[in-house]
């Protein structure tokens, strides 16, 4: 009897390591970008919406003078402004830098935002 159950009680876990090893095996890899932070299940890194008070600078203090500007009054040479940091800034740090633009009160201009907001769908593969 005493054999009985020990054969019962190996022939579960047998079955039990058996069973995780084909679950693991059949999972997708998932792909994770180069620049990932590693933790992507809860990256903040392309999101716009903002969960932090502080502001990050890029190198762009002097788009501070437009604070509460609208986006629609820019002229050309203040648009450059803009486009030149946004050119400068790597493909993950475009988001952060829209939150941080938010976070500082600046409304970029509308063209400038809409080329921003380009670069973070084309990341995320939207």
């Amino acid at each position: 009897m005493i054999y009985l159950v020990a054969g019962i009680v190996v022939a579960l876990v047998v079955a039990y390591f058996f069973s995780r090893k084909t679950n693991q095996e059949t999972e997708e890899p998932k792909i994770v970008a180069d620049d990932c932070c590693g933790a992507h299940e809860v990256c903040e890194a392309d999101s716009l919406l903002s969960s932090s008070d502080k502001a990050e600078y890029f190198e762009d203090e002097e788009l501070d003078t437009y604070k509460n500007k609208a986006a629609n009054s820019y002229s050309d040479d203040e648009i450059e402004q803009f486009r030149e940091v946004l050119f400068t800034l790597k493909e993950r740090e475009v988001a952060a830098w829209l939150k941080s633009l938010q976070l500082r009160g600046i409304n970029p201009p509308e063209i400038i935002r809409e080329e921003a907001l380009m670069i973070v769908a084309d990341r995320r593969g939207l």
